[in-house]
C-alpha cells in the first residue's frame, strides 16, 4: 500500500517526467473534482483535501523513503500531488485557471526559488514533501492575484 501510494500507483515508475505526470494527473483529479467540491463545500474543501493528501503524504514519503534506503526517492510523486492539488484549491474552476496553476507549480517545483529550497532541508517525509507544498502555496497566491486583477 505504501509504494503505490508512495509512486501514485505507479506514475512514479514513469521513466520521463514522472513528477510531472503525476502533477497532471492530480490536476485532471482536482479539476473533475472541483464542481462537487465547491458546490458542498467551497475553497474551504478543496484547501481542507490539500492539507489532507499532504499529511497523508509525508508519512508515505518518510515510510517509503526508509523502505528504500534512500532520502528522496525519485519514483516518490505523492508529494507532487499534494502540492500540485494545493496550487489547484486556489483556482476558480475553470480550465484556463487550472492550466496555469499546473505551469506555475512545476516551475515552482523544478526550480525551486527561495524559500522553496529550504524546505528540502527538513527531515525525512516533511522535507521530501514541504517544499512541493510550498510551491504549491506560491503557485496558488499568485494564482489569486490572477484573479484579483481579473485575468479569468
Amino acid at each position: 500500500m505504501i509504494k503505490a501510494l508512495a509512486t501514485f500507483f505507479g506514475i512514479g515508475r514513469i521513466p520521463y517526467a514522472p513528477g510531472t505526470v503525476a502533477s497532471f494527473a492530480a490536476l485532471l483529479i482536482a479539476r473533475y473534482t472541483a464542481d462537487f467540491v465547491f458546490v458542498n463545500t467551497g475553497p474551504i474543501g478543496m484547501w481542507f483535501t490539500a492539507v489532507a493528501i499532504g499529511l497523508v503524504a509525508v508519512w508515505v514519503c518518510d515510510a517509503y523513503a526508509r523502505q528504500v534506503g534512500r532520502d528522496d526517492p525519485p519514483e516518490c510523486v505523492i508529494d507532487e500531488v499534494a502540492g500540485q492539488w494545493l496550487a489547484c484549491a486556489f483556482a476558480i474552476p475553470r480550465w484556463k485557471c487550472y492550466l496555469v496553476a499546473f505551469a506555475l507549480f512545476r516551475l515552482l517545483d523544478i526550480f525551486k526559488p527561495w524559500p522553496i529550497s529550504r524546505m528540502e532541508r527538513l527531515k525525512g517525509g516533511w522535507g521530501i514533501v514541504a517544499d512541493d507544498m510550498a510551491a504549491g502555496a506560491i503557485a496558488g497566491i499568485v494564482i489569486v492575484l490572477m484573479n484579483d486583477f481579473g485575468v479569468w
